[in-house]
């Protein structure tokens, strides 16, 4: 509400058409003064000239400001202070007049936009009120009379307070045209810079997933190549190298055959870790086996032929006696649970002891058995020490004979390059075989081994007996079975046995155990000692020798009886 001069109150303020101008932002339209003040209203004016509502100069000042206005609402509407006659051809001149400083939000500056946002606005109008009608001589010109009273600057100030009101929203709901301003210029950039972060991020998340998967697959094929095909499966297969095969033909062949799963892992693979030495030939493969496995296996000499594959193992460790090879014939030695073999140890004592099999090998090997005892000698076992210890590999048709025939072919092949210096020493196999038996359980180096033969040597040379307790368990039975060193030293001396060898001079008549190429060597080649005795450490199994019997007696106190209250040995 506004105050004209005679002090009454007079309504100022939009009319209803304005209003809807404003909430709908439509400023097309021509705005007549009319639709802002009343008829009656009057303005101020300098000293030097006279306004009012109705006189046709402001009427078209007025337009002008509304029209700058409604025209470019992104910058300060100003009328200049210089206003040409083409804008106003009835006005000569606009002299230099007050400024009126609005404050507040321009609708003019928003866009359409509802989002509540707030943005404070700040405009300064300069607007030229005052001006001079154009006069033909100096006789027309109107003098300003100085008695007229100032009017408020009620125009501006109600648009600026009016530029301040709220705008409805479609829902009823006020916003500032502050918030709406906001809005426009801020949140449509910050959409878009969102939008775009996210897209780069669901782009980039796209690529390390796809990238991340692959190389999780990639392991896990690589992994499952390097390993078995089969792990539980028992079957061999025959594959054949051709010479000159490459690895990449190699690894082809392999694949082929389904003992690998792929043939590009397999040749990378060897290139990566400079495996070499393949050998052309025919292989005996399992699916079973593992990468490193197979290539282990390949380096091996193939045959010219191909050859049944093994159906497991048996083994004979080094000093076994003829039973203890018997019960070694019913385990799997290529199995890791200990599975049977087809054999039993009641089968084996059958062939080894038949005398129609021992004088088949007899004619098959004459070097090796020309002088294997007979059994009026009292050998316990005729072929006792003569079944070279090692790994025998059986297939689906071996029987036992043929394992047994393996065994003895094997000593004789070990044993052929000695033979001309068992006999240049005046030696037999089998007296060879005997000590050697016994070397293997007194000594476990190869030095220690040298000097215990050259004791055996020198006491039978000597004329006295060999004295050695390992002969004495094996005539009780004993001998492979745990043992107290307690009952080792309290052995019966006495007992009445081919293979006592405490009370009877010379050889045994036969071996007591499978000796070791080692042992069997020590004995062909003894050291050169004067020793007579020796006794080894309970505890540590060093053995100490002696050249008469008290220093023997001194290292039998010093290294067994006093240790032998709780010990244990396995002989």
């Amino acid at each position: 509400m506004l105050k004209s001069q005679n002090n009454e109150e007079e309504d100022h303020s939009l009319k209803p058409g304005l209003e809807q101008h404003y909430a709908e932002e439509s400023f097309t339209d021509s705005l007549s003064k009319e639709e802002f003040y009343s008829p009656n209203e009057e303005f101020e004016v300098d000293s030097k000239g006279v306004g009012s509502s109705s006189s046709p100069e402001y009427a078209a000042l007025k337009e002008q400001l509304l029209e700058r206005l409604k025209g470019n609402p992104k910058e300060p509407a100003v009328i200049p202070n210089s206003v040409s006659e083409e804008s106003f051809p009835d006005i000569e001149s606009v002299a230099t007049h007050q400024e009126v400083e609005v404050q507040g939000t321009s609708p003019f500056e928003l866009e359409s936009d509802y989002s509540g946002q707030e943005r404070t606005a700040s405009q300064t109008y300069k607007v030229d009120l005052t001006f001079q009608p154009k006069a033909t001589s100096d006789e027309e010109f109107v003098e300003l009379e100085s008695s007229v009273p100032p009017i408020p600057k009620r125009a501006v100030d109600s648009i600026a307070q009016d530029l301040k009101k709220p705008v409805p929203t479609p829902s009823g709901q006020p916003v500032s045209r502050r918030s709406r301003s906001q809005s426009v210029e801020k949140k449509p950039k910050k959409v878009k810079k969102s939008k775009t972060k996210k897209i780069v991020t669901a782009i980039f998340g796209t690529l390390f997933l796809a990238l991340l998967g692959t190389a999780v697959a990639g392991y896990f094929f690589i992994r499952s190549s390097l390993g078995p095909v089969d792990s539980k499966a028992t079957d061999y297969l025959q594959v054949e190298i051709p010479r000159g095969s490459s690895v990449k033909q190699i690894g082809q062949t392999l694949e082929k055959a389904g003992l690998i799963r792929n043939a590009t892992v397999f040749d990378l693979y060897v290139k990566f870790n400079n495996h070499t030495g393949f050998q052309s030939g025919f292989h005996n493969l399992q699916k079973s086996m593992d990468l490193d496995t197979i290539i282990d296996a390949l380096k091996k000499e193939g045959t010219e032929a191909p050859v049944v594959p093994a159906l497991g193992k048996v083994t004979i460790p080094e000093g076994y006696t003829l039973k203890q090879i018997a019960a070694a014939m019913e385990t799997n030695a290529a199995s890791t649970n200990q599975e049977k073999s087809p054999f039993t140890a009641d089968e084996f004592m059958q062939v080894v002891t038949d005398e129609s099999f021992i004088s088949e090998m007899q004619a098959k090997y004459p070097d090796l058995l020309a002088d294997l005892p007979t059994a009026d000698t009292g050998v316990l076992y005729r072929l006792e020490g003569y079944l070279f210890p090692a790994t025998y590999e059986y297939q689906s048709e071996t029987t036992v004979r043929q394992l047994a025939e393996q065994m003895l072919a094997a000593m004789d092949a070990n044993l052929r390059t000695y033979y001309p210096t068992i006999a240049e020493k005046g030696l037999t196999v089998n007296q060879v075989l005997t000590l050697a038996s016994l070397v293997e359980k007194e000594g476990s180096t190869d030095e220690d081994r040298q000097k215990i033969a050259s004791v055996f040597f020198n006491r039978i040379q000597w004329g006295m007996p060999l004295q050695s307790n390992i002969a004495v368990l094996y005539a009780e039975g004993k001998l492979g079975e745990k043992i107290t060193l307690a009952e080792d030293a309290s052995i019966n001396t006495q007992i009445d046995s081919p293979y006592n060898v405490y009370t009877r001079l010379g050889y045994m008549p036969g071996p007591v155990n499978s000796p070791s190429l080692s042992a069997i060597k020590a004995t062909i080649e003894p050291a050169q000692t004067d020793y007579v005795y020796f006794v080894a450490d309970v505890t540590t199994g060093q053995v100490y020798f002696a050249r008469t019997l008290e220093e023997h007696e001194v290292n039998v106190q010093t290294y067994v009886n006093s240790k032998i209250e709780s010990s244990t040995t396995t002989q």
